[in-house]
């Protein structure tokens, strides 16, 4: 079996509409003997920002000796989702991890983000890692990650419209995300409004310490500003910055997160034919929203998402500074579809190559944005320095 071959087979390890849940990882953790903690984690859930969560304290780990990270979605290659001391998995530990996963006969069978979890808590072990950040993919208490042992600190970054077909309303996608607490472990989070109560209740239930966002509270100062690109990044920080002194951290291990934090495909600056080019995986109306606050006051929009996402929720807050929308791939229909008044281009690299030309004409930049995997596709193209 070669890399590709291994992708491939990873890939097609689908859920296959069965329940989402920690069980199917369970049963891979046990029958790859890695159900006892193998580094120390701090769990990372949300809706969004879990990825700038995760690259703060990867960049802070690493400072202190030696860290790890899993997350989700990847860009460009699916060794992205796994990083042992700075470097992501290589494709050999791909190969050899999948020749030995698909001889285990486990039911339920493991999906594709359950053997990508198993992925990494090997890789970590191999490695020696001490401590990862661990992304949820969907959810909380329901995700696969919940299978991981030695989480020692929850990051809930917020709760906001997205995969709500999945958890049936914001109330109970809040419920599942803040049930992700530990007994006896920090739960952070800059939750508000309403769902906070849910948040309190979930921690009490769950005899977890939470710790609300104060920027007033000594816990949450930021030592420095973030590395990361956007006035949001604060909160974000913020929140990587106490877990870390909750964990036992000293201030160098937290400045240098703060300082050393890389995380592509999120506001991303680059540059194509003369014209400024902004990439973001901005995928629902709270991350647009934010998204329009750190951008240029004007841009010329490429946008592709997912057609189950809630479009005119997201295009809202982007379309007033737009000085043209054109649609591309994931989507597949004609913007009159979707009931907007815009151009379609099925090839995301044709769509920015005019995009470019028009922008660096005008001296406009472009923003693309609307899906991690458009953002991805992209920057794995020849197109963008």
């Amino acid at each position: 079996m070669d890399y590709e071959q291994a992708v491939e087979w990873l890939q097609a390890q689908t859920r296959n509409g069965r329940p989402r849940g920690p069980e199917r990882a369970q049963e891979l953790l046990r029958a790859l003997g890695l159900e006892k903690p193998v580094p120390r984690f701090v769990h990372v859930v949300g809706t969004n920002g879990k990825g700038s969560v995760a690259a703060y304290l990867e960049a802070a780990f690493l400072q202190a000796g030696g860290g790890g990270a899993f997350t989700s979605p990847h860009l460009v290659s699916l060794r992205e989702r796994v990083r042992c001391g700075g470097a992501n998995i290589s494709e050999a530990e791909v190969v050899v991890y999948v020749e030995r996963a698909r001889e285990l006969d486990l039911e339920p069978r493991p999906a594709f983000f359950d053997l990508m979890l198993g992925m990494a808590l090997e890789c970590f072990l191999a490695r020696g890692v001490d401590w990862a950040a661990l992304e949820a993919g969907v959810g909380g208490a329901s995700d696969a990650t919940m299978a991981a042992n030695g989480v020692e600190a929850v990051v809930l970054t917020n709760v906001a419209a997205d995969h709500l077909q999945a958890f049936g309303g914001l109330e109970n996608l809040a419920r599942d995300k803040a049930a992700a607490a530990r007994p006896g472990k920090p739960l952070i989070t800059a939750v508000d409004g309403k769902y906070i109560e849910i948040v309190r209740r979930e921690a009490e239930a769950r005899e977890a310490r939470l710790y609300v966002y104060d920027p007033a509270n000594p816990l949450f100062s930021l030592p420095r500003e973030p590395s990361l690109a956007g006035g949001f990044q604060r909160v974000n920080a913020a929140l990587a910055a106490a877990a870390l002194r909750l964990g036992g951290f000293d201030e160098d291990a937290v400045v240098a997160g703060l300082a050393n934090a890389r995380l592509p495909g999120r506001l991303q600056r680059a540059f194509l034919n003369g014209a400024e080019v902004y990439l973001d995986g901005a995928h629902n109306p709270h991350a647009a929203t934010a998204l329009a606050a750190a951008v240029p006051e004007s841009y010329h929009l490429l946008f592709g998402a997912n057609a189950r996402k809630d479009l005119p929720g997201i295009l809202e807050p982007l379309l007033p500074r737009a000085r043209s929308l054109t649609f591309t791939w994931p989507l597949t229909a004609a913007p009159s579809d979707y009931g907007y008044d815009a151009r379609y281009v099925a090839n995301p690299e044709e769509a920015l190559l005019d995009l470019a030309r028009l922008g660096a004409r005008e001296s406009e930049p472009v923003l693309v944005t609307g899906s991690l995997y458009l953002v991805g596709r992209l920057l794995g193209s020849s197109l963008l320095h």
